[in-house]
């Protein structure tokens, strides 16, 4: 196979990727405190054996012993990282509705481990435990916080819960060394890495806003433009391959046959 082909194919798959990221970041433009994802390219270089060789010796011969270097250059996709840019916050007044403004997240449970979130929009069941809109249960001080049935709650920009002026619970609100760590798990929630090195720490410089909804950081205008270049782009990279494939049949078909 040709080396365009090579570069045209490895163009292509990496486009197919790049649309399925695209098209993942415009299904989730309403989706409350929703991260778009982001991926780059970088180039790799392949080397030749004759690249590593010495010098030519000219006083054996008046000619490069052999050919001059060539060093080719591929795209390749770089890690795919999550965009933890801050969503503008929307007014709602709904009392269980929380937004975090700054870098921090809220602890949830699911199953038997806690994950973070930023999407507060909460709801409470009929024992009384907050929980989150796909039912799993904010986590305070270690636990599930519960509120007192049918109750006016007061939320302060720590976390803290009040019911008439007396502090009934606090929710965790944390943060993480290094969020380049963190990966999606699903439901809005995101953990850290097998082998992360960061680690949790609690959330200082934000604070918690009730009555608010953070928005999804997706541009719709900036990614639908994106979704039309990779599909021009992807396009291109097809025709390169088909343009390849008609050339080593006309070589094995016509230049075959010459004599």
């Amino acid at each position: 196979m040709r080396d365009s082909s090579f570069s045209a194919l490895f163009g292509a798959l990496s486009n197919e990727l790049r649309m399925s990221t695209v098209a993942n970041n415009l299904a989730n433009a309403n989706t409350t405190a929703y991260k778009k994802d982001k991926i780059a390219f970088h180039d790799t270089f392949q080397r030749f054996a004759h690249d590593y060789l010495g010098d030519a010796k000219p006083y054996l011969r008046d000619k490069d012993l052999w050919p001059r270097a060539n060093v080719m250059a591929r795209p390749r996709l770089s890690e795919q990282q999550i965009d933890f840019t801050q969503g503008s916050l929307q007014q709602t007044g709904n009392q269980l509705d929380m937004a975090i403004n700054g870098d921090g997240f809220f602890k949830v449970q699911i199953g038997d481990e806690q994950f973070y979130t930023r999407a507060g929009n909460f709801v409470v069941d009929s024992e009384g435990t907050l929980m989150t809109s796909e039912g799993n249960p904010v986590i305070g001080d270690g636990g599930p916080v519960t509120l007192p049935p049918t109750s006016k709650i007061e939320v302060n920009a720590n976390g803290e819960i009040s019911v008439a002026g007396d502090i009934v619970a606090r929710m965790d609100v944390v943060t993480v060394s290094d969020l380049t760590e963190l990966e999606k798990v699903g439901k809005n929630c995101y953990r850290l890495r097998e082998g992360a090195q960061a680690e949790e720490l609690p959330a200082e410089d934000c604070t918690v806003e009730q009555g608010y909804l953070e928005k999804g950081n997706v541009e719709v205008v900036t990614e639908m433009v994106s979704m039309i270049e990779t599909q021009r782009s992807f396009e291109a990279y097809t025709k390169v391959i088909k343009g390849d494939s008609e050339l080593d049949t006309k070589l094995l078909t016509q230049v075959g046959r010459a004599t």
